[in-house]
């Protein structure tokens, strides 16, 4: 059974640092290009971060840009996205892709930026 699972999140105060964690099980990672997505309330689902499989290779959106590092471990078959300097502007859901020979999501994780 496919299954990708996001953890980590929760409320932080502005300035602050969350880890997030991606865990897929029912296929290997290692072939999928990793990515991190996120919807605010009231927005469309935005690209945060991805990293290639073979070289990995990280790109950022530009808000995020500094601040976010997403990277992989393919023997634990995980992604993660460590984010830093955290906004209120970054309060969203949070969700994992795996996009290769197939497309997998994950249910998403929330993150909540206020004092």
């Amino acid at each position: 059974q496919v299954q990708v699972v996001e953890s980590g999140g929760g409320l932080v105060q502005p300035g602050r640092s969350l880890r997030l964690s991606c865990a897929a099980s029912g296929f290997a990672i290692s072939s999928y290009v990793m990515n991190w997505f996120r919807q605010a309330r009231g927005r469309e689902r935005e690209w945060v971060a991805s990293v290639t499989s073979t070289t990995k290779k990280r790109t950022y959106a530009d808000s995020v840009k500094g601040r976010f590092t997403i990277y992989r471990d393919d023997p634990q078959n995980t992604a993660y996205l460590q984010m830093n300097s955290l906004k209120p502007e970054d309060t969203a859901v949070y969700y994992c892709r795996a996009r290769g020979m197939k497309d997998y999501w994950g249910q998403g994780t929330q993150v909540t930026v206020a004092s």
